[in-house]
Formats: C-alpha cells, structure tokens, sequence
C-alpha cells in the first residue's frame, strides 16, 4: 500500500464513507482504498486495533471480515511465532464483542476456525475451547457459533491445507464429536425453551451432521434427537425454530445415507421422521406454506436416504412404503411448489429401477408412479380464469417442463401406450373444463414420442381429432395441442395420409400472434422427421421462409423453421438444390445488401446478426449427398454470396459480436460445401489475417482451425495454412503476453490451440518443422494453469495430440520425420512441461481438468518412460513439503508412492485422478492443494 501504514482515524473515515457517503462516487472510492488495505501487510494490526477500540458496528465488522479474509487467503504473511498471539487476540476480541451485532460474532467465529485449521500448533482446539468457555451462560452464544462453523470449514474451497491436515483435523473433530454433543444437550437442558438457543443449537448439530463425524449409536439414543422431533411435532413451534429442526433432520438423513453402517440412528430417524404425519396435515390445515415446505423435505430425504432400501426389499422393515405415501400425500398438496421439492426422488427411483429391470419390483412401484402421475396432471392445470397462451418463462411454466421431463424418465414404469390411452379417453368420454383438457394434452405432449407409432389407431385417432379442433376452443388448449401435434410427427411419418391436414391446421397456426412461435416449431418438427413426405412441400416452406417476419415469430422459431425447410431442401433431386437454396437465401443476402449501402448514422438499425443466423442454420443443415466426383450443388451458391458476406465482416470488422457471426456463417458455409469452397481460400484468409492485426478477434482462429481441418492435408495448401498460423500468432501472443493475458482472454487461448491441433492432426510435419512451433509449445506450458474449463481442455488436446504424434501411425512414411521432430521438442521442453503439469495440478487447476492431465502424462510416458521418470522426480522434489501452519502437506513415502504408481501405470486410466477412490495419484494433488473428498465427488 502506497505512503505506509494509514492512521486508525484515516481508516475510520473511510468505513464510514463506505457505510454512509450519499455520493457512490465516494462509497466506490472508499471501497477501492480499503479492499487495497486488506490486501496489505498493514491490514492485521488495524484490525486487531479497530477491534480493540470498539468504535461502533460498522468499522468492527470490516476488520473481523478483514482478519478472517487474512487468515483464508494470507496466512503464509505471519511468522510461525505470532500464531499463538493471534489465536489469543481474536479469542479476546469475541469475548469482548458477543452483544455488538450477531454478524460481526460470525466473522470472528470463522476467523478462529480457520485459524484453528490451519494453525499445526493449536492441538485439540475444540477441547480447549469447551473447556474455557462452557461453565459460562454469557459466552455460550459465540462458543456454539464457532463449533457451528468449525465443521463447515474443514472442506472450504478458501482454505488449502491439504489432505494430511485435513485427515488429522476430521480425525480430532470425530474424538470430541460426542463432547459437543453432550455440551449442546446440556446448553438446551439449561436455556430451556429459549428459542434462540434452540437454532443455534440446531445449526451447530447440523454442521457436525454434515462433516460426518457423529457416532451413529451414541446419536441414536441422545436425548437431543428427541428433542428435534418434539420440536417439528409442536403446533405452536415459530417458523425460524421449525427450518433450523427441519435442517437439521435433513442433515442427520443425509449423514446416514450408507444406511447399513448407521442403522441404530437410522432406525431412529426413519421412526421419528414417521411420526410427522400428523404435524404436516395440521400445518396444512393452517395454511403454513413454509412449515409445509420443511415437512416436505424432510419426507423427500428419508426417501432420498432409503431408496436402495426402499427398492431393494419393499414393504419391508426400512422398505416400509409408508415413505413413498408421505410423498405422494405432499403431491396432494394445492400449492405445486410442495411437490417440486420431490422430484429428484422420483427420478433417482425411476432410474434405479430401470437398471433393475424386474417385473415384479416394477408392479410393486407402478400404482404410486401411477398416482403421481395424475397428481402431477392436475398441478399442471392452469387457473380457469387464464388468458392467452401458457407461459413457459415463469416459474409455473419452469415448473410444468419439470413436470414433462419427470414424466418423461418415469413413464416406462406404467407404460407409455396405456398411460397415452387413459389421458386420451378422460378427454373422449367426458366433457372436462378447457383448464383440464389442456393439462391431459400437456402430459400426452410430454409421452408421445415413447409411444411406438408403428400400427397405433389411438394415436392416428388422436391426432385426427386434434387437427380438427376448433378455433373456438381456448387459445391455450390449441397452444398445446399445436405442440402435441409436433411431439408426434413420428406418426405423420408413419401415416403420410396425416401430412396435408396438419399442415393445415399448422399454418392456421402460424397466422395468429399467439400461436405463431409454437407453431413454427411443430413445422421444424415434422420437417425434421418426415423429410422425404415434405419434399412435396418444398414450395410451401420457401414461401413461409420469404414471408418469415410477416409472422410474429420468435428469433429461435424462425430459426428452427428455416432449419426444417434446410433440412428438405437436402433431400430435393440434386439438380434443383442449388436454384432453391439461391431462392432461400435471398430474402437474408438482400436484406443484406440494404444494410451495406444503408448510410451510417441514419437512425435506422444496421445490424446484421439477424440475417447472418438465418444463413448459417441454412449452410449447417443443407448436407445433399454427394458421389465423388460430382460437382456440390451449393457451391456456386455461397461463391455468389461470398462478396457480401465479405463486405458485412469489413464494414463491422470493430465489433466483436457481428465479426462472431461472419465467422459462424463461413464456418458453416465451408462445411457446407467442403473442397468445393477452394476458391474461398485465398480471399478469405487474407480478410482474416488483416483484420486480424487490427482486431484480434478470437473468432478468426476458429474459423482458421476450420479451414485447417478441410484444407489441411491438400498438399498446395499447407504452406498457405502454415502462412495464416504465423500471421495469427504473432498478434496472438501479444495479447496474452500482456498481465494476466491468459485469464483475461480465455476464448483466445480456447481458439489458438484448437487451431494448432487441427495442425497437428491434418498436417503434423509442416507445423513441426516451422519456427512457430517453439513458441506454441511455450504459450501452452504457460496456459496449462489457466482454470478455465474450455481454454483449458484445449490447451491439454493439444499437448496431448502433439506428443501422440510422435507414437501414432508408426507404418506412414512421415513416421520417423515426426518421431524426431517431436524427440527434439520434448529434449527442449520436457522438464519444463512436467514441472509446469504437476505445479498446476497441485495448486491452480479444480479437479474436474485432472484426467485431461492424466492423457497428456500417459502420453509422455509412452514417448519415452526413462526420461519422464527422470523428469518427475525432479519435479515432485520442488513441491513444498509444509504449509504456513507448520502442518506437513506431504511426506516422503507419499511423492516416492505416487512417483511410483504413475510410472509403473500399464493403462492411462490408471492415471485418471480422480476416478480410483483408493488411487494415490489423486491423494497426492489433493494432499498439496487442498481439494476435498466432496471435491473429488463432484467430477465423478
């Protein structure tokens, strides 16, 4: 921080600007000055002196948020000898501030905790704590609010302490789990019903629940858990006491889930959560949507918590099915948000079935589905007074697609052709309200597709008495019958007598605001699957497309409907194909041109984005087959649009979203035509290099990786390609030369190395001989601790593809070029690149990008094993052995185990770190870096 340490007054003045300023200009000021303050050495002592002043609520809370941001992010700053003072310090400053504000308790709380986790020194803190504080009434509110946080921080992503510490930690918390509990107990025993109290006491045995600590037997019979249940059970219970109850079972559920190890507590949690039934059905009577709620999720994580039970023995002990009642009494409930809670049960039982595929286990379990089903239909409903068209935006139209995809995973449980019956006949054989009618088509939409439309007379009746509804029935029954119709052009497909009436009943569709988006797609629909039958169309689709914004028609719709109409046009005798797709891309190239000799400034939009879309869903999904040897049909169509798409990227060659767009249209284009765009080539890349060098977008290298891919193994092309590379990189390097160049441009690092491995793939020799390569090589090492997921994974394809080359197709005549050429590039960069890897993995990459990491190992393993070995060794004795804890974050026998497992793995997914739970490999990364089991479970 620049001019020294600042005056506690200066700091002061600057809180309260932040917390009181009338101008933003000063808040940001203030806020800009102190978050530089917090990141300085200084920021420690005026914490610790703010504190000690007590001022006022304001300028307190900033410096525990500050200390506890130090302690997470800056620890390594104090010498091992002043940990002991700082633990004291902060002990002292909660003590002394418990009554100023429940917030700034929270922030020296995690403070303390954080400091306890990383602090080697401080052995069996929670002993200590309990043992200072306990015996005092007045302390007991910050002593639980640490014992609260302490197990939510153990696996903080804030906090590297690496797996040894966090082992020990886990293993210390376990040996005074039963401590706090018994301390928590005694607290409710002497507060008595002080509500308070009761939460905090709640939240603090969650937070232990949830670490996975507590002893399931000593639990089972605690007094505690009785005192939970009695709480949920209680009519009169507030609604904050009666989440932080209901939180708390859920977190007790979730610890169990290995139900077979806990059963004792299990035992006890699935009677008391039972005996619920009574306290839902009063709240509901009360009309308490948020007591409801709780009860809810509790339900939902008992049946979570037991579902392999529940599946594998039903109707038994812990199989008991009173669970999926619970459930489906929830379903029950008016309001749709109750039932939502519940989805992911279903689904997880759905799923589990399905893989167990048995008949009789299916009949046990078809009635509930069955059960849910209906209930499901009728949330579905909308309110009779409703007008317009069904809103899919909102959060009842989230819901109702929830609903389509739950039916759709669970459906084989009942039978799609039964279950389509039944819906079908409640509309056939009654004269239900249009709010019904309109449910049963959204269901039956949800289905159609898994009803086998071979021979079906229910669905050709259907669909025979849909397209002859009426325009008098509600709008938003034909809304749904226009996106029923589309789920079943399967069967138009299979019944082309069908076409030409649900065309019909399309297009009147299509000619009415409301109906014109959901029409359109039902259009795409049948276009997609009955291309052959709309062949005989093909007129009608072209006028729809040279009339498309005639029709109040969404971007998506209108896109989706030029797709279908692309999509025919495919498989129209290939003479025809190129004057229909010049008449289907005129409409956009004349709108086009308009643009172009549009004056600037004029008031009138010039943006083009609209038009280029169009073009480029036509150029993806025009693929005609073409023999060999025949000339492709589309490719003296995009020669003659070429000029203008050429003068559309000029003329918005600054604007980074336009330029976007031009490259997708070439892209598509391109790919469209394949070789026959040769001709493109030469312009096309000098439009791009120019540009380029005034404006690196990053666009253009994807457009090159394109152009590489097609054009890449043609002799007369390469040295051009090879040409457009270094014309690229250069501009390239300089942008992410420059600080934090990598990070603030993900997308172009993404881009250049998918570039620069479409070159290894299509023309290996070329790139490795050239003078590029080297600073490839370079930039890639670099970018390999970029966290970005995309540019990441490019960049490991690369390095991955690069070395490969050097193993691959050992019978081509190139082979012994490209062994050396890659030999020479791993004798000048190998260490570098292996040091690089394991610091990475170590300390800057999450763990979902470890197996890319792996691949790209195991590849240089295969090159050459001695040398890696050598390599690793060397890198793996740079590690850091301690943290600035003092706690040790790896041993000895830990690098010589994983030294060992890695080179002596026979196959790559023996190195995959993350997938082996008993693998050292991943341990070692997880050892240095910190990354939780629960890390490690999230990128299974």
């Amino acid at each position: 921080m620049e001019g020294g340490k600042p005056s506690l007054a200066l700091v002061y003045q600057a809180v309260q600007a932040l917390y009181h300023d009338p101008d933003p200009a000063g808040k940001e000021r203030a806020s800009v000055w102190l978050g530089e303050l917090q990141r300085s050495m200084y920021a420690w002592e005026i914490s610790d002196q703010l504190l000690q002043l007590k001022q006022d609520v304001e300028s307190c809370y900033f410096a525990a948020q500050t200390m506890k941001m130090k302690i997470q992010t800056s620890f390594y700053e104090l010498p091992g000898d002043t940990h002991m003072a700082l633990r004291d310090s902060l002990l002292s400053h909660i003590e002394n501030l418990k009554d100023l504000s429940p917030i700034i308790v929270t922030q020296l709380a995690l403070a303390i905790a954080d400091l306890a986790l990383q602090m080697a020194s401080w052995k069996g803190c929670v002993h200590t704590l309990i043992e200072k504080y306990s015996n005092e009434v007045s302390s007991m509110t910050f002593l639980i609010e640490i014992l609260t946080v302490l197990p939510e921080e153990v696996h903080s992503r804030s906090l590297r302490i690496g797996a040894n510490r966090r082992t020990e930690i886990i293993e210390d918390l376990a040996y005074y789990s039963s401590t706090v509990v018994t301390l928590l107990l005694s607290c409710v025993e002497k507060t008595g019903s002080n509500e308070k109290m009761l939460i905090k006491v709640f939240r603090c045995l969650g937070s232990w629940f949830n670490l996975g600590v507590l002893d399931s037997n000593f639990m089972a019979n605690n007094q505690l858990l009785i005192v939970l249940f009695q709480v949920l059970q209680r009519d009169e219970t507030t609604t904050n006491l009666h989440e932080a109850a209901s939180d708390c079972v859920c977190s007790a559920l979730y610890a169990i889930e290995n139900v077979d190890t806990n059963m004792p507590l299990a035992m006890q949690l699935f009677q008391g959560v039972l005996t619920l039934e009574t306290a839902y059905h009063m709240a509901v009577a009360r009309e308490d949507l948020d007591k409801v709620l709780n009860y809810c999720r509790i339900f939902t994580e008992l049946c979570e918590t037991f579902l392999e039970t529940i599946v594998r023995s039903p109707g038994q002990g812990m199989g008991d099915l009173r669970t999926l009642e619970l459930l489906l009494i929830c379903a029950g409930h008016p309001q749709y948000e109750v039932v939502e809670i519940s989805f992911n049960f279903w689904y997880r039982l759905g799923e589990h079935l399905y893989k167990t595929n048995d008949a009789v286990l299916h009949s046990i379990f078809r009635p509930y589905i069955q059960r849910l089903l209906h209930g499901l239909a009728r949330h579905c409903q909308l309110d009779p007074d409703h007008e317009g068209i069904p809103e899919d935006t909102d959060d009842f139209g989230e819901f109702r697609m929830r609903v389509s995809d739950l039916v759709k995973d669970v459906i084989f449980l009942v039978g799609s052709m039964e279950c389509f019956s039944q819906l079908y006949s409640t509309l056939k054989e009654g004269n239900p309200p249009w709010e019904v009618t309109e449910a049963v088509l959204f269901i039956m939409a949800a289905i159609a597709k898994s009803v086998d439309p071979e021979n079906n007379p229910t669905l050709t009746e259907v669909l025979e008495q849909v397209v002859l509804l009426p325009q008098t029935v509600h709008i938003a029954v034909r809304y749904t019958s226009i996106e029923l119709v589309g789920e079943m052009s399967e069967v138009v497909d299979r019944n082309p007598r069908f076409l030409d009436p649900v065309l019909n009943y399309l297009m009147k569709g299509l000619r009415e605001k409301p109906l014109a988006s959901v029409a359109a797609k039902a259009i795409h629909n049948i276009c997609s699957v009955c291309r052959d039958h709309m062949a005989q169309h093909f007129q009608g689709l072209l006028d729809i497309a040279r009339a498309l914004d005639s029709f109040a028609l969404s971007t998506e719709a209108a896109v989706g409907l030029l797709k279908g109409t692309a999509l025919v046009l495919a498989r129209l005798p290939l003479e025809k194909i190129a004057e229909c797709l010049s008449d289907l891309c005129a409409v956009q190239v004349i709108a086009l041109k308009k643009l172009l000799s549009q004056e600037a400034g004029n008031g009138k939009s010039s943006d083009p984005t609209v038009w280029l879309d169009r073009l480029a869903v036509i150029f993806r999904h025009t693929n005609p087959i073409v023999e060999n040897g025949q000339t492709h049909p589309c490719q003296k169509v995009i020669q003659e649009i070429w000029p203008v798409l050429s003068e559309t990227l000029n003329k918005h060659q600054a604007d980074n979203r336009i330029v976007e767009r031009c490259c997708r249209c070439l892209r598509f284009a391109v790919r469209c035509v394949g070789k026959g765009s040769a001709s493109l080539l030469q312009p096309l890349v000098t439009q791009m290099v120019g540009v380029y060098q005034v404006y690196p977008h990053s666009c253009f290298l994807y457009l090159g990786s394109i152009l590489v891919d097609e054009y890449g193994m043609e002799e007369g092309c390469r040295q051009g390609l090879l040409d457009m590379l270094q014309a690229l990189c250069m501009p390239t390097f300089q942008l992410l030369e420059q600080p934090n160049g990598l990070r603030n441009h993900p997308d172009t690092v993404d881009d250049l190395f998918r570039l620069a491995t479409r070159f290894i793939q299509r023309s290996p020799v070329t790139l490795l001989s050239s003078q590029i390569i080297v600073h490839i090589i370079q930039c890639a090492i670099a970018a390999t601790t970029l966290d970005h997921r995309d540019a990441n994974c490019s960049v490991m394809k690369f390095v991955r593809d690069l070395i490969h080359t050097g193993i691959a197709n050992d019978h081509e005549d190139d082979f012994e070029m490209r062994k050396q050429l890659i030999g020479q590039a791993m004798e000048q960069h190998g260490q570098q690149l292996v040091t690089q890897l394991i610091h990475t993995c170590c300390f800057c990459l999450p763990p979902y990008t470890l197996p890319d990491v792996a691949e790209v190992i195991w590849e240089i393993m295969l090159f050459d094993r001695p040398t890696f070995c050598r390599w690793l060794e060397s890198a793996l004795k740079g590690l850091p052995k301690e943290t600035a804890g003092g706690a040790v974050t790896v041993t000895h026998k830990q690098l010589t185990d994983f030294h060992k497992q890695v080179t002596s793995a026979e196959e790559c997914k023996q190195l995959c770190l993350h997938v082996l739970p008993e693998d050292q490999d991943y341990l070692l990364f997880a050892t240095l870096k910190g990354d939780s089991i629960m890390e490690r479970d999230d990128c299974k």
